[in-house]
């Protein structure tokens, strides 16, 4: 109550009323490009991870916490790290120098990639959309330097592309490379062309487009000059992992075709040069790394100060050993009660789900049956794996820091790799418990909940029901939305990409997410200069964030939670307070013009304002009225689940 800002009325401005005296008052952190609920069990959990790591270089009690030890002794290692300046490039720079040909640079991409230096493309293993029962390779779209395609080609990003181009002349300039503005300028204008050929992130959503299930001979066939044998041989890569491929972009491996030609082979070592020192910059010397942060931290993202080295540190471990570090953090972090409370939620928001189904009046009892039949086979995981990775393959040494991090790299691959012909692992997890997020994985149709977002103000294990809903059950509710959303409702119960719904139902679903989107594309946040929300991009976590609250509301009534108010509140406002207060956020300008562009969530004001705007409930709650400035009109309000 302290918190609620009264000069705000919750019917303009539900967002700003809870948060108002915070968002007047709250300072973003100068190594943060946003401050909030987030952003602070972030650091609380990062501040618990720092203890462990510091304890296992003390006193490590086996040897997986010596390596732990290792890893970060390495990092913190600053002495060491500027004495060596830019020697450890030597190595794979001398590499590049030996290319001579297409053919040799395609073989010294594959001995890079497999050591986490960047490529022209993504790869990953996981189940077969449609064959969900077993592991196929994945390949995607890569290769360029600012974070999307569109940076390369908007007038907007004009700026920011002539600070990239600066920000390569320096970083060719600190390894020692003559012509260091030459290099940069043939490294812009290949990646420039390269970007014409990428897909705009609306279109990378398809779930069916991106869905193309080549053999090798297919997959070569897009790109005949690119030699996936010599690739897979400087990979380390067995045949078997491109025997079948699914190509997520095949147009862009055809473009590149039209650019790995002899005439464009000094760009493309150059090109690589740069890979090879991006990669590295974060592990080198104090010009590298603040010469990175100068134009990833600051041009990109507005954050005043590059994050203390010991913050740098834990990241590098969390990255290389994640669940090791995990395994020792749910020990005190995460209670059984945490665990038995999460589950009575999560079955009481798939009871509300189920409801809410069998109501709706724009499906049909063919399809509910079967979204029925999908949610009966929604497994939640709760905290953490049940079993935890190993890390026996990995070595490390406490004074070579580009070393451990080639070998951690190198490890992570090889466990990738090896998926290919193996059982699907229904029990991996892909966040740590340590991670501030939940996800939902539509090939395993399973939701999952870290440990370290079952904190307040998200979650307390002996909360208020209004409390709770309102914040982990959206979360819980949001989570199982994306089983329905534009692309999960694409995939059946057993995490096929199959059609599961009659014509006439699909066409209904697409009038009312057409409708959201419209809503979300006239949206302006603070801090934008005008620039809108993109309701095409948005509209899967949208349809999470608006189907979450929606049953998250159902499933608190379903508790019988009565009228009695507590600080003068009513169970229902309550509910929607503590909502608002999930969201609390303040962003930098920078950042939220980064985030219109990248990020497939809408900005924090509007995941809270414009998704209460379509539930009824919070018009009962607080009587909104046509004159308030949160009121929409019944008949444009959006209800799907």
């Amino acid at each position: 109550m302290a918190q609620l800002d009264p000069s705000t009325r919750v019917q303009d401005d539900l967002f700003r009323h809870v948060n108002g005296r915070w968002l007047d008052t709250a300072e973003i952190k100068p190594d943060r490009a946003t401050a909030g609920s987030f952003v602070t069990l972030v650091d609380e959990a990062e501040a618990k991870v720092r203890t462990i790591i510091e304890t296992a270089g003390e006193s490590p009690v086996d040897d997986e916490q010596r390596k732990i030890a290792d890893l970060y002794a390495s990092f913190m290692d600053e002495e060491r790290v500027e004495r060596l300046g830019a020697q450890p490039l030597a190595d794979e720079l001398a590499r590049v120098d030996a290319v001579t040909d297409v053919p040799s640079f395609v073989r010294v991409l594959g001995d890079l990639d497999r050591q986490g230096i960047g490529s022209v493309f993504g790869m990953y293993i996981g189940p077969d959309r449609g064959n969900p029962d077993r592991y196929v390779t994945h390949l995607g779209q890569g290769g360029i330097g600012l974070p999307d395609e569109s940076y390369y080609r908007e007038d907007d990003s004009a700026d920011i592309r002539a600070a990239y181009v600066t920000h390569l002349t320096t970083m060719f300039g600190l390894a020692g490379l003559d012509d260091a503005e030459g290099r940069a300028a043939r490294v812009m204008d290949l990646e420039t062309r390269l970007a014409a050929h990428h897909w705009d992130r609306v279109s990378c959503r398809d779930a069916q487009k991106t869905y193309n299930l080549l053999d090798v001979d297919g997959l070569q066939a897009l790109s005949p000059s690119f030699d996936w044998a010599s690739w897979s041989e400087g990979a380390q890569v067995p045949a078997a992992v491109i025997a079948e491929v699914v190509v997520s972009q095949p147009s862009f491996l055809e473009g590149l075709e039209t650019l790995l030609v002899p005439a464009e082979l000094d760009a493309w070592k150059d090109w690589l040069r740069w890979q090879v020192v991006h990669s590295a910059s974060p592990y080198l010397s104090s010009a590298f790394v603040a010469a990175n942060f100068e134009f990833y931290g600051r041009t990109l993202s507005g954050t005043d100060e590059l994050r203390p080295r010991w913050k740098r540190g834990v990241g590098f471990v969390e990255g290389a050993m994640g669940e090791a570090v995990g395994r020792i953090y749910v020990r005190t972090e995460f209670p059984p009660a945490s665990k038995e409370r999460m589950s009575e939620l999560i079955d009481n928001l798939l009871e509300a789900y189920r409801q809410s189904i069998a109501e709706l009046p724009w499906m049909s009892e063919e399809t509910k049956q079967r979204a029925h039949a999908k949610l009966d086979s929604f497994n939640p995981k709760i905290g953490h794996p049940d079993e935890f990775r190993d890390y026996s393959a990995l070595e490390t040494a406490p004074d070579d820091l580009l070393g451990n991090v080639r070998r951690a790299i190198a490890v992570a691959t090889d466990r990738e790799l090896a998926k290919i012909g193996s059982p699907i692992d229904r029990d991996e997890w892909y966040m740590t418990p340590q991670t501030v997020n939940a996800y939902y994985n539509p090939t395993m149709n399973e939701i999952v909940f870290p440990a370290a977002i079952l904190q307040p103000p998200f979650f307390h294990a002996d909360a208020d029901d209004a409390v709770n809903y309102g914040a982990i059950g959206a979360v819980i509710g949001h989570e199982i939305g994306h089983g329905f959303d534009d692309q999960g409702s694409q995939y059946d119960g057993t995490g096929a990409l199959s059609n599961w719904w009659t014509d006439d139902d699909r066409e209904a679903f697409e009038k009312l997410t057409t409708a959201l989107v419209a809503q979300y594309d006239a949206l302006s946040p603070v801090g934008a200069d005008d620039r809108t929300v993109n309701g095409s991009l948005t509209i899967g976590e949208n349809i999470g964030d608006l189907g979450g609250l929606g049953i998250a509301y159902r499933a608190f009534r379903l508790t019988e939670p009565g009228d009695d108010p507590i600080d003068g509140l009513t169970p229902d406002q309550r509910f929607f307070i503590s909502w608002a207060q999930a969201w609390q956020s303040k962003v930098r300008p920078a950042e939220t013009v980064r985030r219109l562009t990248l990020d497939p969530h809408s900005p924090p004001e509007f995941r809270c304002n414009q998704v209460v705007r379509n539930i009824d409930a919070f018009y009962a709650a607080f009587d909104v009225t046509p004159d308030d400035e949160l009121w929409l009109d019944e008949a444009e309000r959006v209800t799907i689940w």
